[in-house]
């Protein structure tokens, strides 16, 4: 900004210079220094010159900073855009190389993992299995549950007792049980014998 301000201080000298020169020397033939001659209209142009440079480097200044100022406002949303279109084309000729060079854009390759990118991978899948305590289909088929301090009584079917089943049914013993029928009509009888045969029932 200090140098700016210098600049500016030089086109205000200049301009009084200028001024000077249209004042006191507008009658004079030649002006000697630097040594060399001059006449006060080539001093006026040399100082003029001058003035007219600055102010153009100060005008396009200004309007570059307006134009920088425009840029920075609309330069991100731009390239959002153009990012997005760019991954449009991409997709829209993924398989056709030739075309996406028309648009500058090479088709997107694949990377073939080095050595050392292999084994990086391997031995950090060997870590996180390790740290998570993860088991690959072999190693689960090998663990096996243990059970302490639980006693287990075997249950046995019972033998079924042949000799209970196979065994008939014993007969009634004779003249040791009456059946009630049998006792009911022995009373019956005892009854009519007793009352004889003129007797009539009351």
């Amino acid at each position: 900004m200090g140098k700016t301000q210098g600049k500016s201080t030089d086109v205000t000298a200049a301009e009084q210079l200028i001024a000077g020169v249209n004042s006191q020397f507008a009658k004079t033939q030649k002006l000697s220094f630097a040594s060399d001659t001059f006449t006060p209209a080539q001093v006026l142009a040399q100082l003029t010159l001058f003035v007219t440079l600055r102010q153009a480097v100060d005008a396009a200044r200004a309007a570059l900073a307006a134009k920088v100022a425009a840029e920075n406002a609309q330069l991100p949303a731009l390239r959002a855009f153009m990012k997005t279109f760019k991954a449009f084309v991409k997709a829209t000729f993924a398989n056709s190389p030739d075309v996406l060079a028309a648009f500058g854009l090479a088709p997107k390759t694949k990377k073939t993992p080095t050595v050392q990118t292999k084994a990086a991978a391997t031995a950090k899948r060997e870590a996180t299995r390790t740290a998570r305590g993860t088991k690959g289909s072999v190693q689960k088929k090998g663990v096996k549950g243990a059970v302490t301090g639980v006693e287990i009584t075997p249950i046995t079917a019972g033998t079924p007792d042949v000799t209970a089943a196979n065994a008939a049914p014993s007969a009634p013993t004779t003249g040791s049980a009456t059946t009630p029928n049998k006792a009911a009509r022995k009373r019956s009888s005892d009854r009519l014998i007793n009352r004889g045969p003129g007797k009539s029932k009351r």
